[in-house]
C-alpha cells in the first residue's frame, strides 16, 4: 500500500511545487488505512492548507488507494 500512496503523492507533488508547497509521506498504517503526510514550503503554512490537504490530496488519495480511509497532517 505504501508504494501505492507514494506513487499518487508524487503525482500530486508538481501541483503543490507550482505553488511554492510540497508534500512528504510520513508513514501509512495498513491496519487502520491512515496516511501521515507532512506539508512543507508554502503549504506549511497557508491558511488553506487544510482545505488543500482534504479536498486534493486526501481525495486523490484514497480515489487511487482504495484502502486509505483517512490522510492525517503531521
Amino acid at each position: 500500500m505504501k508504494e501505492k500512496v507514494e506513487k499518487v503523492i508524487n503525482s500530486i507533488r508538481p501541483i503543490l511545487q507550482a505553488d511554492g508547497g510540497d508534500l512528504e509521506l510520513v508513514g501509512v498504517d495498513e491496519k487502520t488505512g491512515t496516511v501521515q503526510v507532512s506539508l512543507r514550503g508554502r503549504c506549511g503554512c497557508c491558511p488553506a492548507s487544510q482545505m488543500t490537504l482534504k479536498a486534493v490530496v486526501e481525495s486523490k488519495i484514497k480515489q487511487e488507494v482504495p484502502e486509505v480511509k483517512t490522510v492525517e497532517r503531521v
